[in-house]
């Protein structure tokens, strides 16, 4: 199989169903944008070595793949071939429970804080400001019913899970977090 097709060279590619669209239409912005988080996540995890992040990260990642291949499909298909399911209430609640428990075990945050601190922290806030953008991209696809409602909600939440998970490597590293100073 050749990596390269040609049949993108007009500045066209195929969404799930052979549908042409522009390589600017808003669903391949938002497709281009999760595969774009999906890649930060595997640079994070280059910095992280505790192994519960890593199967945290590495299920996200798998989630993201899905996430892409959801938004890949035709509404009101089945999911894509390959893709395990639909994103469900069930993913965006273990986000939830991932939040939780992490959380449980840092300081109280009381003010904003600047990225940055460990190398690992520091990618998970690039990753962070990512999955916000990725979720400002589906949000831009119209109409917004044809987006399952729980695509919206797992990235909305992946970036608050990314942000607690950098204030947890800062802690577990000894690194200071850095407050906002206005």
């Amino acid at each position: 199989m050749s990596i390269y097709t040609r049949t993108g060279d007009s500045g066209e590619t195929s969404l799930g169903g052979g549908r042409r669209v522009s390589k600017a239409d808003p669903w391949i912005e938002a497709i281009g944008t999760v595969d774009e988080l999906n890649a930060a996540l595997g640079l994070v995890r280059t910095y992280l070595s505790d192994p519960d992040q890593q199967a945290l990260l590495q299920s996200i990642q798998n989630d993201l793949f899905n996430l892409g291949a959801e938004l890949a499909a035709p509404a009101g298909q089945g999911p894509p071939e390959g893709a395990a399911s639909h994103l469900r209430p069930d993913h965006v609640a273990a986000l939830e429970h991932s939040i939780d428990r992490l959380s449980a075990a840092l300081p109280p945050w009381r003010q904003f804080l600047l990225p940055g601190g460990a190398p690992g922290a520091a990618a998970l806030h690039l990753a962070r400001t990512i999955a916000r953008r990725a979720e400002r991209r589906v949000v831009a696809i119209q109409p917004p019913e044809a987006v399952n409602p729980e695509v919206r909600r797992y990235l909305n939440r992946l970036s608050d899970l990314l942000f607690v998970l950098a204030r947890t490597v800062n802690h577990r590293s000894g690194t200071p977090e850095l407050p906002w100073q206005p």
